[in-house]
């Protein structure tokens, strides 16, 4: 047993190098198919992204063409680079219903060529979406010639309808010109959102109705109370008056005939004596006839 221990040991350290040496090309060629493999894929994607970025550069351009054929499709005129346009509202940015609003519109020609203003317009559009009409103003016809280097003010008022008062709606107001060369140009010169206020001043017919109502109202109040106070006064009893019990003897008669006085006696005491039925009177003026 003692005699195969080191032929054993032996064996064994003749064998670890052997190993170690075949797995030491092997684990760098397996280092090295894994680089190359990472390699690969980073090539892979640089080939993929450079493809997307490519894609999108055609989708973009594609797209650029594509509104270019709309726009030149639809006709739609843009402003000139060679001309600038401002505008004033006279009474501020404030547009009263059923009122009049004026502005004024200023054009320069910055360029070397004659510019030929054809017309102004304005109109109030949807303020969701500003191709739905509201109110459509009259354009106003210009045809005025600006010179190079020369400014033009054109002066335009409108009136908004008077229900469209106390909502938004969207302003849009347009100078329609043309260069020498007969390019039709198109600056819109406001396009917002503004709110048409309702009118303060004046009087309309709801205000008037109300007031017609009210002193109807007031009317009718007077009336009743006037009839309550009269049908009180007459349920009230006349005031009882009384009558003194003191004696006239102080009150001079003198100045009264004789035979006035014994009428007025005369009239008391009939008045004084009990009521006789006529039958009795009529005896007593008989017997008194004949005496």
């Amino acid at each position: 047993m003692m005699e195969f221990l080191p032929k054993l040991l032996l064996i064994t350290l003749l064998a670890f190098p052997t190993s170690v040496i075949i797995k030491g090309p092997y684990v760098a060629a397996q280092d090295a198919t894994e680089d190359e493999e990472v390699a690969e894929d980073v090539i892979a994607e640089d080939e993929d992204d450079e493809a997307e970025v490519e894609d999108d550069d055609n989708t973009e351009l594609i797209e650029e063409k594509e509104e270019e054929v709309d726009e030149a499709s639809s006709g739609e005129a843009k402003a000139s680079p060679h001309a600038d346009t401002t505008i004033l509202f006279v009474k501020g940015e404030d547009f009263p219903a059923n009122n009049i609003v004026k502005f004024l519109l200023g054009f320069t020609n910055k360029g070397s060529e004659d510019f030929v203003v054809e017309s102004l317009d304005a109109s109030f559009r949807y303020p969701q979406d500003f191709q739905f009409y509201i109110q459509n103003f009259t354009a106003l016809q210009l045809g005025a010639v600006v010179p190079p280097q020369r400014q033009a003010t054109f002066e335009y008022s409108f009136i908004p309808a008077e229900p469209m008062g106390g909502r938004p709606f969207g302003l849009v107001i347009n100078l329609n010109y043309k260069d020498s060369n007969g390019n039709m140009f198109q600056d819109a010169v406001f396009n917002q959102t503004v709110t048409i206020t309702e009118q303060e001043d004046g009087l309309d017919g709801e205000t008037i109705f109300m007031y017609v109502f009210l002193s109807g109202l007031g009317l009718l109040v007077v009336v009743g109370l006037h009839q309550l106070l009269e049908s009180r006064k007459r349920r009230r009893p006349a005031p009882k008056v009384e009558m003194g019990t003191s004696s006239h003897n102080d009150v001079d008669m003198s100045w009264i005939p004789q035979e006035t006085l014994n009428q007025i006696m005369q009239s008391r005491r009939d008045k004084a004596s009990p009521r006789r039925s006529p039958r009795k009177r009529g005896q007593r003026r008989s017997a008194g006839s004949d005496e």
